[in-house]
């Protein structure tokens, strides 16, 4: 009766973890494979085993790693062994293969850090496991294992668009009011516990995909606060719209205040030393909270401190100083709690996207040059002697 009133007793103590926390965002998952083994030849008569199955993985935009890791938690995925040969059928049919479907930006790793292959369109496959060879003359008639490794499927969010900023910067406020995606917004940092995507709509019904990561510490290039696990979904994304708190930003009583600009330099100083090509990537500054008190000035200071960056670089601490300063192509004061300013912006996004799209693609063809091809093959055709 004592242990049963205990009993009774803890289970009241436990508590049941929120909605939004029982909804966790998965980006990471580890899986054991073994592909199929080949059959067994038949010698005699010449008879060839089958094939044994293979595991494949296939871009499918509508998957989520989560319903994976349920499905196959602390199970090996078997593909199919191959059909052994014999009198009746002298060559043995192919195993079975498997194949996950697995969100776009997956890149699949092997247990010893190699990388199989990466999935970035719908209907994109890669094998994470061979089966293997049935018997033939070659191996004497024996079919051979299959391959048999650990694989960690490692996600990394595809959008046009990727914001980076400090905690209660106001991205998710930003994302809420620029697109249609529904984020947890409140006044305190942290709000963002797994990444949120939204799509900014267009009149003209053009889509553009934003990514919403949540806030960044310092520290974060050497995984302090999750870092590289948030960091990692920057780097499929074209452009970086960064957000500033006008007021700056503290994480607690024990770090120092940090400035606008001090923010903003701290965020380049994280990318760089994540990984210093992110600063390759056309990049625009938003500075948000532009309603409140003396916004105006802070702002005219970090755009006049931006231009002369090269005069007072020397006198930036060095534990803010990064190597490489980021280029920004547009710098907007924002509110994204009163809307103000967030159209303006919205049309930026789009200006720069398509920027970047017409100087890194390959098909597109200088005007002039177009012309003149296109002279060289239209052209007036006469009646020819032969």
């Amino acid at each position: 009766m004592v242990f049963l009133t205990k009993t009774c007793h803890a289970i009241k103590e436990i508590k049941i973890p929120r909605s939004y926390l029982r909804s966790k965002f998965i980006d990471s998952v580890r899986l054991h494979v073994k592909g199929g083994t080949g059959g067994t030849g038949l010698p005699k008569f010449g008879g060839l085993g089958g094939q044994g199955g293979c595991v494949y993985c296939i871009g499918n935009e509508n998957a989520n790693l989560k319903n994976i890791m349920t499905k196959y938690r602390a199970k090996t995925i078997n593909a199919g062994h191959g059909e052994d040969s014999r009198k009746t059928k002298i060559v043995g049919s192919p195993g079975s293969d498997v194949k996950l479907e697995v969100p776009l930006g997956v890149t699949v790793y092997r247990e010893d850090g190699k990388v199989l292959g990466s999935i970035d369109k719908e209907g994109e496959t890669v094998i994470v496991a061979r089966g293997g060879p049935g018997g033939n003359p070659d191996n004497n008639f024996l079919g051979h294992f299959g391959q048999t490794h650990h694989v960690r499927l490692d996600l990394k969010l595809i959008a046009d668009i990727g914001l980076v900023g400090f905690p209660n910067a106001g991205k998710s406020s930003l994302l809420k009011a620029i697109s249609r995606a529904k984020p947890r917004i409140a006044n305190y940092p942290f709000t963002t516990i797994k990444p949120n995507k939204g799509i900014i709509q267009y009149e003209d019904l053009r889509q553009i995909s934003i990514a919403d990561l949540p806030g960044l510490i310092e520290g974060a290039h050497i995984n302090i606060g999750l870092g590289h696990k948030f960091l990692k979904h920057v780097e499929r994304t074209k452009l970086l719209l960064f957000i500033a708190d006008v007021q700056g930003f503290r994480l607690s009583p024990k770090h120092p205040k940090r400035s606008c600009l001090e923010t903003i330099l701290l965020l380049n100083k994280e990318l760089e030393l994540y990984d210093a090509e992110l600063l390759e990537k056309p990049a625009i500054l938003a500075i948000n909270k532009m309603d409140l008190d003396g916004a105006e000035e802070i702002v005219k200071d970090v755009k006049e401190s931006l231009s002369n960056m090269d005069q007072i670089i020397d006198r930036i601490p060095e534990e803010l100083r990064p190597e490489r300063i980021i280029t920004f192509e547009d710098i907007i004061e924002i509110s994204a709690l009163k809307g103000s300013s967030v159209d303006k912006l919205k049309q930026i996004l789009r200006k720069r996207l398509d920027q970047f799209a017409e100087e890194n693609n390959p098909d597109i063809i200088e005007p002039n040059r177009l012309f003149k091809k296109n002279k060289a093959i239209v052209r007036e055709r006469g009646p020819q002697l032969t």
